[in-house]
């Protein structure tokens, strides 16, 4: 475990962000993985529309998530999202571990998650202009249900963190129009 994240594969989903898929032996055995790049739009101005939507929490506000962070995403920064309907919300506290790409056709962050939230790892989203200029919006995660109460519920956690990637995927087609 490394500091007070729940894993110990801080910042891996940068570098699975940036490989995609394919390289499915570097992905961590026992988590849970989920990656999906969708095209969304066209062009520069959506692309930096759609990267400003992810750095300033569009995509999880865009899902219902009403997060609460201290700033934009970037290294260090808390947020806390909360899950759920109404005043009936899980919270779930996650911290940013990177937010930047060594190439300039991508844009976007990567969180991991802290104690009180019902998983452990990391999720990261990020948008890419390819070199036709279409746009992409990108959501990867690996995670295992939290030790305790929420590794009985993983198949409920499964079913919901399914919906809420495809929130994700809604609100990132959304910002990019």
């Amino acid at each position: 475990m490394t500091e007070d994240f729940g894993y110990s594969q801080i910042g891996l989903s940068r570098s699975l962000l940036e490989s995609g898929m394919e390289s499915s032996e570097n992905w961590p055995e026992g988590y849970r993985r989920v990656f999906h790049r969708v095209p969304v739009g066209q062009g520069e101005e959506v692309f930096l529309s759609l990267a400003d939507g992810i750095l300033n929490w569009g995509i999880q506000r865009g899902a219902g998530l009403r997060p609460q962070a201290e700033g934009p995403a970037r290294p260090g920064v808390r947020v806390v999202c909360g899950f759920g309907w109404g005043p009936f919300r899980l919270p779930t506290p996650c911290r940013v571990v990177w937010s930047e790409f060594e190439d300039a056709r991508l844009r976007g962050f990567g969180y991991g998650t802290l104690p009180g939230h019902p998983a452990r790892g990391e999720e990261a989203f990020a948008a890419e202009l390819g070199a036709d200029g279409t746009v992409y919006f990108l959501v990867l995660a690996f995670s295992k249900p939290a030790p305790g109460i929420y590794t009985f519920g993983a198949p409920v956690s499964r079913l919901i963190q399914g919906l809420v990637t495809r929130r994700y995927l809604r609100a990132a087609k959304e910002l990019a129009s």
